[in-house]
């Protein structure tokens, strides 16, 4: 072998090694700031932050590990290489069973170093597991149960008007409304497999294990709005089985709150409104497998989309709302969905009293404007695979045109 191929070999190398540095130097800012939206690096919240100063004890005693081990490496490597074709055939030295000396040094590091790590990790899971007692009495309490492949949200302490003469506690879909600056307690449920509740800036992950209560806390020490991930397999759509939590000022909280527990809104449609002019309505375009379901200015200022879904839609169209309400009905939609007020009981699936109201919809994957909500309940299977809604259709044969379709997205965007 030529004498000049090892070392083009390190030359090769070390030019990679150089180009990966510069391919990362050119990386966009977001990649070092590390400021994604389930970021666990830039947190806001007690929980995640406490995690986080784990991750770094782990990071900093690695890195030192690291640098001792790669020296040593190093050295030994540099110090006694093969300098001449000599040595390259020489004899290897004498062997021997090491030194006791080094041995036991290396093992009194190793616990050192096990030790400077357990210390704040057995801290964090003292203090994540449960809210600290002189914050007890200020939690909020909210229960999460997971479905294949959404999550509920039940407000216990919030009674919600069903009717004139009944009430139940209050529940959501998908969108976990809390009140920020204020530590909240999640009991964690589920009803089929094994999820798992993941809000990465907010707290770590927690299993939801059938017939097994688990909980954790979490808290934002501001309002925000906060990407949230089942983060344990649990099926075909486990990857876009998602939430969000957005936490509110306590006054809007409040406001929230008693929005929410109000029956559905009623759009009344009159006969002036049944002589309009029906709307023209473009075709509903084809979508590509896993094209994005949310707008660039929904994913700048979520929190801002949110709080503009509070508000009717403008141009409301009283008598398409009204057919929308109508077809709901006689497409056994009410069979799953519940729709308080509105003579819809269903459990199966999310409840959908406040849907329009709520940024996303199928299970957090898409953003809720009416292009999506056509895109959903046309073809929920090719959004989600393998979801309940899908099976539905094909089970109990429901189709529908796309006049249809759009007198439904109507109402749906009306339920606020």
């Amino acid at each position: 072998m030529p004498k000049f191929l090892p070392t083009l070999a390190r030359w090769s190398r070390l030019c990679v090694a150089l180009a990966g540095i510069a391919l990362l130097a050119g990386c966009d800012y977001n990649f070092w700031q590390m400021d994604g939206h389930q970021s666990t690096i830039v947190v806001d919240g007690p929980v995640a932050r406490e995690q986080l100063k784990v991750f770094y004890v782990t990071v900093w005693v690695t890195s030192v590990i690291f640098v001792l081990v790669g020296g040593a490496l190093a050295y030994a490597t540099l110090k006694f290489r093969a300098r001449n074709e000599a040595e390259e055939h020489a004899a290897p030295p004498e062997q021997s069973h090491g030194n006791p000396l080094v041995e036991l040094s290396l093992i009194g590091a190793s616990v050192l170093a096990l030790v400077i790590i357990a210390v704040p990790t057995l801290r964090a899971i003292w203090y994540t597991y449960d809210i600290p007692e002189a914050d007890k009495a200020n939690a909020y309490e909210v229960t999460a149960v997971g479905y294949q492949w959404w999550f509920k949200f039940e407000y216990p302490a919030e009674q919600a008007a069903v009717d004139a003469n009944s009430k139940t506690p209050l529940i959501s879909a998908n969108e976990l409304v809390i009140p920020a600056g204020r530590p909240v307690q999640v009991h964690l449920r589920t009803v089929d497999v094994i999820h798992s509740f993941w809000v990465p800036k907010l707290a770590g992950k927690v299993d939801m294990i059938p017939n097994r209560a688990n909980h954790l806390w979490l808290q934002a020490d501001k309002p925000g709005y906060y990407w949230g991930q089942c983060a344990e397999y649990c099926g075909d759509s486990h990857a876009v089985m998602r939430f969000r939590v957005i936490a509110l000022a306590p006054d809007e909280f409040n406001q929230w709150l008693e929005q929410q527990l109000q029956t559905a809104r009623t759009v009344e449609a009159s006969a002036a409104d049944a002589s309009r002019p029906k709307p023209q309505f473009a075709a509903l375009r084809s979508f590509g497998q896993n094209e994005a379901g949310v707008t660039e200015q929904f994913d700048i200022a979520p929190l801002e989309s949110w709080r503009a879904k509070q508000e009717p839609e403008r141009n409301e169209d009283p008598a398409l709302i009204a057919r929308g309400r109508e077809l709901f009905a006689a497409k056994t939609c009410n069979t799953c969905h519940t729709v308080r007020g509105h003579a819809a009981a269903g459990i199966l699936g999310p409840d959908l009293t406040h849907v329009g109201s709520r940024s996303t919809i199928a299970g957090g994957l898409l953003e809720n404007n009416r292009e999506q909500l056509h895109r959903w309940i046309s073809n929920p299977a090719a959004v989600k695979p393998g979801n309940k809604m899908g099976k539905a259709y094909v089970d109990n044969r429901i189709t529908m045109t796309p006049e249809e379709e759009t007198a439904i997205v109507a109402y749906l965007e009306s339920l606020k």
